[in-house]
């Protein structure tokens, strides 16, 4: 029985499964699959926090599946943009947990995330497993993972009807 983190760009898995199949991530399965005989050490999502209902229910979801939350306020600046990006936050918690763990599971396909991909693996001997869209995803950071698992019909909730 191996350690594992599992750390989800809950943003980008939004966008991603939305775009390629027009469903949303089953992140029930996902945990099933990716902690499967193995101790959980750390399970953090990383999303954005708008402050509505229908948000914050998802987010008791992925507590009560066994997430910790980590939210940063939605900013929306002037120009119309917005801001709401956790890449260093992430970063961070990646580096100071990949010590403790056998393996590191990262959920996103921001080719961001090649160098921390690389360097956990060569500095800690960590195996690093990414789920992605296999269409949206870089494929730096497909190259750098120990593995790529592609998130396809199997990690992904039904359609839901339209109201």
């Amino acid at each position: 029985m191996g350690n594992v983190a599992l750390f989800v760009d809950v943003q980008n898995v939004y966008y991603t499964t939305r775009e390629a199949y027009g469903r949303r991530f089953d992140y029930n399965r996902f945990w099933q699959q990716a902690t499967a005989n193995e101790k959980v050490v750390v399970a953090y999502a990383y999303a954005i926090e708008r402050g509505d209902e229908k948000q914050r229910q998802f987010q008791n979801i992925l507590r009560a599946i066994g997430f910790t939350l980590r939210l940063k306020p939605y900013i929306q600046r002037q120009d119309g943009t917005a801001k709401g990006d956790w890449d260093v936050g992430i970063t961070l918690d990646v580096i100071e947990t990949a010590p403790a763990v056998d393996r590191v599971v990262l959920v996103s396909g921001d080719g961001d995330f090649d160098l921390l991909v690389e360097k956990v693996r060569q500095n800690h001997g960590v195996q690093v497993d990414v789920y992605g869209v296999p269409d949206l995803t870089a494929r730096s950071l497909v190259r750098a993972a120990s593995r790529f698992i592609p998130i396809k019909d199997d990690l992904l909730l039904p359609h839901s009807p339209r109201r």
